[in-house]
């Protein structure tokens, strides 16, 4: 089958989806489970253009395999934030400037339907190589390794520090986290290479760099550090403040030295 027409077909289930994930969030009043649908039909994409795609056994098999299990784990972890915590603040605040239209609602989990074909692209590229090449699909599985577990770590760090009552309304600073305000945004972008890895050899190895591409735009620019970062200045205040003063962005670096007990 050829690639383009599984990217419509994955087009038209993640629409499917979305609208019943928007039915969910009228009755749940909880826009978050937008990303953890992102998460889990993406990596559902990655399943249906291996299985689908002409390329070689080995680099279609990685892709699906890892693609997959890439979108189980960032899926489960969102679900259970979603399950067990409010809604979160950016959504809130999204809901309150649209002032509860559904039909913006509504648009806004197409909008992210759309998003998942665009981000397979990179999947399209490696289950389309015809070529197996078994140094590239080492780099890919270290890279894909690095990634994932980066980002679970970070996952995990931040969560632990959220769950004790006494750091409400401070920022995290342990880990992964003193060297990096999104340390998970970093491991997530980082990710992305795997892909580019398990292309070479591919005619359409050239889509796989807008794995990397498309997400540092989208979480520079779009939809995450300047949401995130917005809604830890509203809960947190100087707090926040001062940890943007002190902690490289996005990408890990040593803490800048700053006088502020908080940033020890």
């Amino acid at each position: 089958m050829s690639p383009w027409l599984t990217l419509s077909m994955l087009w038209l289930l993640a629409a499917l989806m979305m609208s019943l994930g928007w039915r969910w969030q009228r009755r749940h009043h909880n826009t978050g489970i937008v990303d953890a649908l992102w998460a889990a039909g993406l990596g559902g994409g990655a399943l249906l253009l291996a299985w689908l795609g002409s390329g070689a056994a080995a680099p279609r098999l990685a892709t699906g395999l890892l693609g997959g299990l890439w979108g189980l784990r960032l899926a489960l972890h969102l679900w259970r934030r979603v399950r067990h915590e409010p809604e979160d603040g950016r959504y809130r605040a999204l809901r309150e400037h649209w002032r509860g239209d559904q039909r913006k609602l509504f648009a806004f989990f197409q909008c992210q339907a759309l998003l998942i074909p665009l981000f397979a692209l990179p999947f399209v590229a490696a289950t389309t190589n015809p070529a197996t090449s078994p140094s590239w699909l080492i780099a890919g599985v270290a890279i894909w390794l690095t990634g994932v577990l980066g980002e679970a770590i970070a996952d995990v760090q931040l969560a632990r520090f959220r769950a004790e009552p006494q750091h409400r309304g401070r920022t995290c600073r342990r880990g992964l986290w003193r060297y990096s305000r999104h340390p998970n945004y970093f491991f997530e972008w980082l990710h992305w290479f795997a892909y580019v890895a398990f292309a070479v050899g591919s005619p359409w190895a050239w889509l796989a760099c807008s794995g990397p591409v498309l997400m540092l735009l989208f979480l520079r620019f779009v939809s995450g550090i300047p949401f995130t970062e917005a809604q830890a200045l509203r809960t947190r205040g100087e707090d926040y403040r001062a940890y943007q003063r002190s902690t490289s962005m996005l990408f890990p670096w040593f803490p800048k030295r700053s006088l502020d007990p908080r940033n020890e």
